[in-house]
């Protein structure tokens, strides 16, 4: 099909090419995903086949978290340059192939290349499933297609934990990763035949791959050290890679106030509402990324769940938001983000902190006592928060920057989460075989979840003292699906209109 600039009418939901688009969107996203889902629920399972210590089991999830943040607005700028089907499609296949590997890997080392490799895939499918629907359809229906996307990419999170669940206790924890290749070549021929490429046609050749480089450099080193102390101590080479990935984030930072064509141009913090916006989302999704890596490996490894147990058992927070989020999005715009961006923190930090019931003595059978109420009571906070925090980040800068925006706050969020999952284990005195012994991990919980309880209560405060009611009316809210919560919006670069 032809190219189809974000200047033209575009097309409608209702038509054939519409809902194919709408299709090969969620499921190409969904790719994603169900890899996010289910991984936290899979790395005991992992770590006993290939005989792992939890470091590995870290680098399991971060080494995706890692490519991912680092590369995703380079994605999206990719995408605008070379045409965001073919980005998309190269993702897709990018992810496939990335997946095959982590299905197959032989050990360790390998399904953690492997899974670095899924990251720079994600970096180019994840931000072009969005940039599709935002260039494709027509203004008028655009937030009916967004709504569309995120609520069956929704569904597709509340199924994931049954899904890798069951693959997980049946034919092994492989095929999480091998069911993405069925996916791919599902989407990729759809996605050539009937969804029509678009780019946009100011934007030039010229790439910020230092910038990107150095910032998944300065990420590395940090994550590095972190994940390798408690093994190492501080030897020469944690140390070195803690001081390097400090250094090469002095340098990105100077890069990125130097350059004409920044990958993040620091001029978009002049806006103190998104800077505040920003950190309060680092906060969170650091307590977040922290609480369901633990959580799942808690449930399963103290608390004798099956695997298929431990992701059902979370999945209430994510039912909680499917149903509720459209509606505080609602009051966020009537009361203003204050209050959601300072209740919703509060909440979640008490459902973090009534997980300190799952002990040792828990168990399956005592799943309504001992779990729920904090999965609610965690549910409930993300619901008040996340919609209205989106909303305000793109309420605090111009309209032509909102798809920037949404690109550096999700970047933040993945960055939090990769911190947290580097370093909650250090901070809580966990061992290398930590995740082996049932009392030395609900020991080290205890201590690492009133950690990311106050990680919450500090956003609160800084959203509390900081955050005021934007000038313009707070934009419509889009909650998007990745993991069993939802993030913020995937980059779209400079989109006509904000997602309703």
């Amino acid at each position: 099909m032809g190219d189809a600039q974000s200047g033209g009418d575009g097309i409608r939901v209702s038509s054939p090419v519409g809902r194919w688009v709408v299709f090969t969107t969620v499921l190409g996203s969904s790719m994603a995903m169900l890899d996010s889902t289910v991984i936290n629920v899979a790395l005991p399972r992992i770590g006993e086949d290939l005989g792992t210590d939890l470091a590995a089991l870290q680098w399991t999830v971060n080494a995706y978290m890692l490519t991912l943040a680092g590369l995703i607005l380079l994605g999206g700028a990719l995408g605008d340059r070379y045409g965001r089907r073919r980005v998309f499609v190269v993702g897709v296949v990018w992810f496939a192939v990335a997946s095959l590997l982590c299905g197959i890997a032989p050990n360790a080392g390998v399904l953690i290349a492997a899974r670095a490799l899924q990251g720079v895939g994600g970096a180019l499918l994840t931000p072009g499933s969005l940039a599709l629907i935002q260039a494709s359809f027509h203004p008028d229906d655009r937030g009916r297609a967004v709504g569309l996307w995120s609520g069956l990419g929704g569904v597709g999170a509340a199924i994931g934990p049954f899904v890798g669940g069951w693959l997980v206790d049946g034919p092994g924890w492989r095929w999480v990763f091998l069911l993405n290749l069925p996916l791919a070549a599902l989407c990729v021929p759809v996605a050539l035949r009937h969804v029509p490429e678009s780019r946009d046609p100011q934007a030039h050749g010229h790439f910020d791959v230092l910038g990107a480089a150095l910032g998944a450099l300065a990420l590395a080193g940090v994550t590095f050290a972190l994940i390798e102390a408690p093994g190492q101590g501080a030897s020469p080479v944690v140390i070195g890679a803690a001081v390097g990935g400090v250094l090469l984030g002095v340098a990105f930072v100077q890069v990125e106030g130097r350059r004409a064509d920044p990958m993040l141009p620091l001029s978009i913090f002049a806006s103190r509402l998104f800077t505040t916006v920003n950190i309060v989302t680092l906060c969170v999704y650091a307590a977040l990324g922290g609480f369901f890596f633990l959580s799942a490996i808690q449930l399963q490894v103290v608390a004798g769940y099956s695997a298929l147990g431990a992701g059902a058992a979370l999945l209430p927070t994510t039912v909680l938001m499917l149903l509720f989020s459209a509606s505080a999005g609602d009051l966020g715009r009537r009361i203003g983000p204050r209050i959601p961006l300072t209740v919703g923190p509060l909440l979640a930090a008490a459902g973090m902190l009534l997980m300190l019931r799952v002990g040792p003595g828990a168990t399956v059978s005592s799943y309504l006592t001992d779990v729920l109420p904090a999965v609610l009571v965690l549910g409930l906070g993300l619901v008040v928060l996340v919609a209205p925090l989106t909303a305000t980040v793109l309420a605090a800068v111009d309209a032509e920057r909102a798809g920037l925006a949404s690109g550096i706050n999700n970047a933040a969020a993945r960055a939090a989460g990769l911190i947290a999952v580097a370093a909650l284990p250090l901070l809580a005195g966990m061992g290398p075989e930590a995740y082996r012994d049932a009392e030395e991990f609900a020991e080290t919980f205890r201590r690492a979840m009133p950690m990311c309880a106050g990680l919450l209560v500090l956003g609160a405060a800084i959203a509390w003292w900081t955050v005021r009611t934007p000038p313009e009316a707070a934009r419509p809210a889009c909650t998007v699906h990745c993991g069993v919560v939802a993030p913020p919006l995937e980059p779209v670069r400079a989109p006509e209109r904000e997602p309703g």
